[in-house]
């Protein structure tokens, strides 16, 4: 890996290249997201089942596109019984993790004569987008179901790629079945997205639509955001690993490969305050490179995306963190929990040389739907709050209403908003 002094000039040239990533820089391709998504919009299934056809080759009609009961039962037939069993360890972990999020409605009165509160209601219909094809993350169908099952959402539909024999992934109706979601529809990419934000004559309408997916799914769902909501609009995935000369240079370049592995976008960053740390390090991330299965992918998103910077000392490297704001953020320090309480922004924060971020994507129990390419300065992980909606309540008794009305009078005329004024003045003539 690339060793690199962090000054105020290489800190903005590593921001400028990792904004390279964005996925608001997909420009090329939202023509012909948007003419999918319009077409879906406007034909319904019709339009579904024909791109269906075209890109995964498979033969999807109004009688076989939702999964069966039984198809979902064969699947477990197909599933190593010990990774179901790992498969549910988790779900509690990650159900218990999102079980104390939940919120609640509230009321505060007061003497004289007011009420004002917040009531908490779960969305209705929620959609989940799993991808398909070669990729298989049962992992994150956990992480998209269980919070919206924890904040009591009615009904849950999952949309996913099936092959051109028209078969899902078992393991994705494993983990979808474990998680709890109520469909099951074996369709994919944009128009997926489309029938779940318009609804069509075979997939219902949703409320909000969360999930990873590829290029023409994030543009998607970035295209029908305000007829629905939606997650997020997800990026490569990034590590940010920040350590003294304590840490274990074995484990940092582990830790670096686990996110370089995704894909050639994706960014592994050692910040240091040790020069002999950084070529350690970079010793070992050669030596991993040789033995690991997806050697080529970690090469090329090392080549592109992947620094060792060397920090003149912590502060300094608390400061490039803060500003990077990584979707995953290790800190392997003397004292982790003193650096973490410098930290304004990352997506997920990992304390101490045994807490590696595989632990986060996989069985520790916090979401591992995180915030990419640096929007962790102003987004959160995927979590319960992200599948309520809260409305406001305000209750005035007549004595209360009648102390402030002119004062209420007043601050519309000053807007010359007089309707607003007479709506108060009428009740006091």
């Amino acid at each position: 890996m690339r060793i690199v002094t962090l000054t105020d000039e290489t800190r903005n040239n590593l921001l400028r290249d990792l904004l390279k990533r964005s996925p608001q820089n997909y420009g090329e391709y939202e023509e012909r997201v948007s003419a999918i998504v319009d077409d879906v919009r406007a034909r319904g299934d019709e339009a579904l089942f024909a791109y269906t056809e075209k890109f995964d080759r498979a033969d999807v009609r109004p009688d076989n596109v939702r999964v069966t009961q039984e198809e979902i039962q064969n699947a477990y037939r197909e599933v190593d019984p010990a990774l179901v069993d790992v498969i549910r360890k988790a779900l509690e972990n990650i159900r218990a993790y999102h079980e104390k999020q939940k919120k609640y409605s509230w009321f505060d009165s007061t003497p004289n004569g007011t009420l004002l509160g917040q009531k908490v209601t779960p969305l209705s219909a929620v959609g989940v987008y799993v991808p398909g094809g070669k990729a298989v993350y049962p992992s994150s169908v956990l992480m998209n179901i269980v919070p919206a099952k924890a904040a009591g959402v009615d009904r849950i539909v999952m949309t996913t790629p099936c092959g051109a024999n028209g078969q899902v992934n078992p393991v994705t109706l494993v983990a979808a079945n474990e998680a709890g979601a109520d469909e099951i529809y074996r369709v994919g990419g944009a128009q997926a997205i489309a029938a779940m934000a318009f609804g069509t004559a075979s997939i219902p309408k949703v409320d909000k639509i969360v999930g990873p997916g590829n290029i023409y799914v994030a543009l998607a769902k970035k295209s029908v955001y305000g007829f629905v909501d939606i997650d997020s609009i997800a990026g490569p995935s990034e590590i940010l690993v920040l350590a003294d000369d304590s840490a274990n240079p074995r484990y940092v370049a582990a830790d670096l490969l686990s996110q370089a592995e995704h894909d050639e976008m994706a960014s592994a960053i050692l910040i240091t305050t040790s020069e002999e740390l950084a070529r350690r390090v970079s010793a070992e991330v050669d030596g991993f490179v040789k033995e690991l299965s997806r050697k080529e992918i970690i090469q090329k998103s090392l080549d592109q995306f992947g620094y060792i910077l060397v920090a003149e000392n912590l502060g300094q490297a608390i400061e490039a963190a803060n500003d990077i704001a990584s979707e995953h953020l290790e800190i392997m320090t003397a004292n982790p929990f003193e650096v973490m309480t410098k930290i304004r922004n990352a997506g997920a924060i990992f304390l101490g040389e045994n807490s590696s971020e595989p632990l986060g994507d996989y069985f520790a129990g916090p979401n591992h739907i995180l915030p990419t390419n640096g929007t962790a300065r102003f987004f959160s992980p995927l979590s319960v709050d992200d599948f309520v909606k809260k409305s406001s309540i305000v209750y005035y008794s007549r004595e209360a209403l009648m102390a402030v009305h002119e004062d209420i009078e007043t601050f519309a005329k000053a807007e010359r908003l007089t309707a607003h004024a007479n709506s108060i003045r009428v009740r006091f003539e």
